[in-house]
């Protein structure tokens, strides 16, 4: 059988597990985290930059697109010249704060050495 192709990632179907279906939108290696400074109190694209993992800035502006995309975060303009964006968590993005908590448990648990990072 011939290999799909299609325009983007998003719309290509790996499975219909759960798992697979949930990497394929926030498992890279930075989704998770431009969500967990949202989760933090973080809003703009530069809070986000400054972050310690020192996400270049052209993947912050992909992420932030495709989390925007899938419906996990939202922007609004908050500045005219030049338009500069803040952005929220959506319901859906929010209730990915469970999953960032799973994981910063068995982080904790599992690898020394790991923190839990202070709110900024």
């Amino acid at each position: 059988m011939p290999r799909r192709t299609t325009r983007n990632s998003a719309d290509r179907v790996r499975s219909s597990c759960a798992i697979a279906r949930t990497l394929d939108v926030v498992g890279d290696k930075w989704s998770l985290l431009v969500i967990r400074d949202l989760l933090h109190g973080k809003s703009t694209y530069g809070e986000i930059l400054q972050s310690p993992e020192g996400i270049p800035t052209n993947i912050l502006a992909d992420r932030l697109k495709r989390l925007e995309e899938a419906g996990i975060i939202a922007s609004e303009a908050y500045q005219e010249r030049p338009v500069r964006y803040a952005y929220t968590l959506t319901p859906k993005g929010r209730d990915l704060g469970e999953v960032l908590g799973a994981i910063v448990r068995w982080g904790k648990k599992h690898i020394p050495g790991t923190r839990t990072l202070t709110r900024s």
